[in-house]
């Protein structure tokens, strides 16, 4: 049975009582384009995470990262990302097609702000956008090209918080399962770890680009 809860929070109001209003200043952070900041910081960054949802607005976050820059910034509102090989779910590209709007998330390891983007995506395959997006010689076959409808830099409270960049803070290991043992668990395929955990170490090694 599923756990129930008597204090539900269900207007903007009764939020607000709670937690009050934002500072003018942190509503004035938001811009509506890449600056010369904005584009500094997603030149240095290997990470992101996406998200978006389908037409039934069931969301989903995943995870992108390549060698620093691997992120374009085309103009003042417009940034593409390459689109590298996986699983073929797509599950990002799926949700694209159903609904155009994206969040994104920069991250970069050791700095402690990050950087929120939010617009509307589109999937391409132009090669010449494709081309210059090239890792090792491997050339992405669809690119997501995002246009940019506001973008503002996130404080850096929830990295002091949990001591992300901090390996001395860092949980063990240790009782946590490996993907191939969840993978197992959740599939329930006619296999062992260690044929799961073959696989896996395959498309790493074949797939990567």
């Amino acid at each position: 049975m599923p756990p129930t809860f008597n204090e539900i929070i269900r207007t903007e109001e009764q939020l607000r009582q709670i937690m009050g209003a934002p500072s003018q200043r942190a509503l004035d952070k938001t811009v509506t384009a890449l600056d010369e900041n904005c584009r500094a910081f997603i030149a240095a960054s290997p990470f992101l995470l996406i998200a978006s949802a389908d037409a039934q607005g069931r969301l989903d976050v995943s995870p992108k990262g390549d060698p620093p820059g691997f992120v374009q910034v085309l103009d003042d509102h417009t940034l593409v990302i390459p689109d590298r090989p996986g699983n073929r779910r797509a599950d990002t590209l799926v949700n694209i097609l159903q609904c155009a709007q994206v969040a994104l998330l920069f991250v970069i390891p050791g700095k402690q702000d990050t950087l929120r983007v939010a617009g509307t995506a589109q999937i391409v395959a132009d090669e010449g956008v494709r081309q210059g997006l090239a890792v090792q010689g491997k050339v992405p076959d669809l690119a997501i090209v995002v246009h940019v409808e506001e973008t503002f830099i996130h404080c850096p409270k929830c990295m002091i918080r949990s001591h992300l960049w901090e390996p001395e803070h860092w949980p063990a290991l240790a009782g946590v399962p490996t993907m191939a043992e969840t993978f197992l668990a959740h599939a329930k395929i006619d296999a062992s770890v260690e044929e799961v955990q073959a696989l896996i170490d395959q498309g790493v090694r074949e797939r990567l680009y």
